[in-house]
C-alpha cells in the first residue's frame, strides 16, 4: 500500500469504436507501460462478461515507480471493452481475424510524495515536509509532476495511435 500524500495531477481517457486487435492491443499497452515510464504494472482486475456472440471486458491495472525515496508515480490504467466480437477482414486477398467492438482507455496520473511516511510519524515532521515542500523543494515536484503528465499523454496518444492505425491497415 501506498502511504504518503497524493496529489493526481493527470486524468483522462480515450474512446475508439471499429476493428482491432484486442490481444495485441492489450500486450502492447502493457509493455509501453514498463518500457517507456519504466512502471511495475500489476493487473487488478480482469473481468469478461459473454453475451451471445459478444464480451464485455474490464481490466484495471496499477503501476508504481519509485523516483526518488520522496516521489513516487502512481498510474491508474482502466480499459472497458463493450460489445467485443471476432471478426474477419480481407487484406491484400487474405483473411485476418480481428475484433469489433469500443474500447474506453483511461489512465491517472498520481505524484505521492513521502511514499514511506518518513514525514509522517509526528506532528513536527508534518510541518518540516510542508516548509521542505513549499520552500526547499517546489521546482522539484513541478518537475515530477510534469513528467508524469508527459508519461500519461504519452500513453493515451500511444494507445490512440495503435487502434487508429490497427483499424485503418485491416479494413
Amino acid at each position: 500500500m501506498v502511504s504518503g500524500e497524493k496529489d493526481k495531477v493527470f486524468s483522462s481517457k480515450i474512446k475508439y469504436d471499429g476493428l482491432m486487435d484486442f490481444k495485441e492491443f492489450y500486450k502492447f499497452c502493457y509493455q509501453w507501460l514498463i518500457e517507456e515510464p519504466e512502471l511495475e504494472v500489476i493487473e487488478n482486475k480482469y473481468a469478461e462478461k459473454i453475451s451471445g456472440d459478444a464480451k464485455n471486458i474490464d481490466v484495471e491495472w496499477t503501476g508504481f515507480r519509485k523516483v526518488t525515496d520522496y516521489f513516487k508515480f502512481q498510474v491508474v490504467v482502466k480499459f472497458k471493452v463493450i460489445n467485443l466480437t471476432n471478426v474477419e477482414v480481407l487484406q491484400d486477398g487474405k483473411k485476418l481475424k480481428m475484433n469489433k467492438g469500443s474500447v474506453e482507455v483511461s489512465i491517472s496520473g498520481t505524484l505521492v510524495k513521502d511514499y514511506d511516511g518518513k514525514f509522517e510519524r509526528t506532528s513536527t515532521q508534518k510541518f518540516m515536509r510542508s516548509i521542505y515542500e513549499k520552500w526547499v523543494i517546489p521546482s522539484r515536484v513541478k518537475e515530477y509532476e510534469d513528467k508524469l503528465v508527459k508519461a500519461c499523454n504519452d500513453f493515451l496518444a500511444q494507445a490512440k495511435a495503435f487502434l487508429d492505425l490497427e483499424g485503418k491497415t485491416n479494413f
